[in-house]
């Protein structure tokens, strides 16, 4: 015997709750209504929950065997058929996986042809400001050795 104080069923005490959750923050008042109304059937004892997650793990089972690849419908023609179609879709799959993966790859090679033929073109356009400068500062050094040399 349970000697809790908030069941999920309908009581005075639940209510209440439910009406100030509902009050101070409402997500708390949402709780405590989804609490009563459906806390027989997660909650309750250990021994309820056991069962229902059996019952939730058997039904998984009996999906997973109806849908799944192994199980024969009695028909050995329809088993094979449908064997052969699973075969050839999942070939099917496999291409345009493979196709999927060269596009990547050339996608890749496109944008590395890209970002090469920018780097590039920013070297040329550098080495040629650089040249412009080296040019410039020697331009520069002589007119300087020459005021030098006229001081002499």
């Amino acid at each position: 015997m349970s000697t809790a104080i908030i069941k999920p069923h309908w009581s005075p005490i639940n209510i209440a709750l439910m009406v100030l959750g509902f009050v101070f923050f409402w997500p708390l008042g949402l709780a405590m209504l989804a609490y009563i109304l459906w806390g027989e059937h997660y909650g309750g004892t250990s021994d309820k929950a056991e069962k229902w997650m059996h019952k939730q793990k058997c039904k998984m089972r009996s999906r997973r065997s109806r849908y799944g690849r192994h199980s024969a419908t009695g028909n050995a023609a329809f088993d094979e058929y449908r064997e052969a179609e699973i075969r050839r879709l999942e070939e099917e799959r496999m291409r345009l996986e493979q196709e999927r993966a060269d596009f990547e790859d050339f996608l890749r090679n496109l944008h590395m042809a890209r970002d090469r033929e920018e780097f590039d073109r920013f070297k040329s356009e550098h080495k040629a400001k650089s040249f412009d400068e080296d040019d410039a500062e020697e331009v520069a050094k002589p007119k300087k050795k020459k005021r030098s040399e006229d001081d002499e």
